[in-house]
């Protein structure tokens, strides 16, 4: 099956396919995709495998691919990898995995199909469908597997794959080396159960998809196509989907709400224009608006606002993602404390130094408590120097927590200087 890294070029039969290249989100794709897709209603899919119990910002590429599909009318597939989880796939790695139990592998799988029914609609005539490897590969025997599968692929052909290239001088077991055979019959076995033409992926995953191609030719006698997306980098040539803190998950437990929101807030500018596309079902017209306004007044910060308003409020809900905003603007000073609902104290209490207790604390044991001050001799000074506030006014040495009255009758904000916060909770 040939392909191609894409070229910029119209191709007037397919509207979808101009509509992905526009966004970035085209890197190779088979010689008949294009024509399939406009001739065509396929069947899509694109595999998820639960290595761990939440996917991260990294995996949206293919999602958002499968969303795009599923709006031109064609059925995506989202596949939970259940059994192929348990080998782990080699792509883009320099080391072997640390192999999962199949009970930690299970339990990720339906953390992951959660996840993903945020960005499908699983209604109406072209709904999305969830699968899981793990019905067709857990059952498999290996004799009949190297029979069935293993005999339509030579060693030079796995060899040649970029996956295993990058892993023969520092050396690759033979469960990885076996993985992309597990993909080409995923592959197989969606195109029998489901009539699935079409796998999208990274650029890393081109070797395994197309493998696919290969079994489903050789045994079915079919053509399927591939369309694989560029791995996302960001401008200052960091990884994108990392932070200090690390991956930036789309798991509440494992990044809040706030980090999720704060992390699209900050990007750089060059990269608010791309990840608007990349990530966002907004439209051409009005992505290019705020690409413009990243040009024009770069100090409003417009483009990245409506990036983390949209991404948080995708990812985790529309309240979830007003919290964010209110935590931020207190955060960030631009919001009066008396206003605070008590669903923004309780997001604001896991962002910054917390402390709860049965009696309202002194204010100078209070700063202590939460770390703002080292001792109460050191909180005693910052007050005297008028560098301590409490619900956001200037606290003096006559300031008493206990006459302050409280946020949502519980809580009370310190905030030392312009940006170090702690929040007292009365129980």
């Amino acid at each position: 099956m040939v392909g191609r890294p894409y070229l910029p070029r119209m191709h007037s039969k397919n509207s979808l396919l101009e509509e992905l290249s526009w966004r970035g989100m085209v890197y190779q794709h088979t010689d008949g995709l294009p024509d399939a897709l406009a001739t065509e209603q396929l069947s899509a899919y694109a595999g998820f495998d639960p290595t761990a119990p939440s996917l991260h910002v990294g995996h949206l590429v293919p999602v958002m691919g499968l969303a795009h599909l599923q709006r031109a009318g064609h059925r995506p597939i989202a596949l939970v990898g259940g059994g192929t989880g348990l080998i782990g796939d080699p792509s883009g790695k320099t080391a072997e995995r640390q192999l999962a139990s199949a009970e930690e592998i299970e339990k990720n799988s339906r953390a992951l199909e959660k996840q993903l029914e945020r960005f499908l609609d699983f209604t109406g005539p072209k709904a999305a469908r969830m699968r899981d490897n793990a019905t067709w590969l857990r059952p498999l025997k290996a004799v009949e597997f190297m029979r069935d599968v293993g005999k339509h692929f030579t060693v030079n052909y796995m060899l040649a794959k970029d996956s295993v290239q990058s892993r023969i001088e520092g050396g690759i077991s033979f469960t990885e080396f076996s993985y992309m055979l597990l993909q080409a019959y995923d592959f197989l076995e969606l195109n029998r159960r489901e009539g699935v033409t079409l796998q999208i992926g990274g650029s890393d995953q081109w070797g395994n998809i197309t493998a696919g191609l290969e079994l489903i030719r050789r045994v079915e006698g079919k053509t399927a196509h591939a369309l694989t997306m560029p791995l996302v980098t960001t401008a200052s040539g960091s990884k994108f989907g990392k932070t200090e803190e690390g991956a930036v998950w789309l798991d509440a437990a494992r990044t809040s709400p706030y980090k999720f929101y704060q992390y699209w807030i900050n990007v750089d500018d060059r990269d608010a224009g791309k990840y608007l596309r990349l990530f966002t079902l907004m439209s051409r017209q009005e992505i290019e608006a705020f690409e413009k306004l990243i040009t024009s007044a770069p100090e409003k910060r417009e483009a990245q606002q409506a990036l983390a308003r949209d991404m948080t409020a995708r990812v985790h809900g529309e309240d979830a993602a007003r919290v964010a905003l209110e935590v931020s603007r207190v955060l960030f000073g631009k919001a009066d404390p008396a206003s605070l609902t008590e669903p923004v104290l309780r997001a604001l209490s896991e962002e910054v130094p917390f402390s709860e207790s049965a009696d309202t604390p002194g204010l100078l044991d209070a700063l202590v408590t939460l770390k703002l001050a080292a001792s109460k001799s050191a909180a005693r000074r910052l007050v005297e120097q008028g560098g301590v506030y409490v619900n956001g006014q200037r606290a003096t040495a006559e300031t008493d927590l206990v006459s302050v009255k409280a946020l949502g009758g519980k809580y009370h904000l310190l905030r030392k200087g312009a940006r170090d916060y702690g929040l007292i909770r009365k129980k």
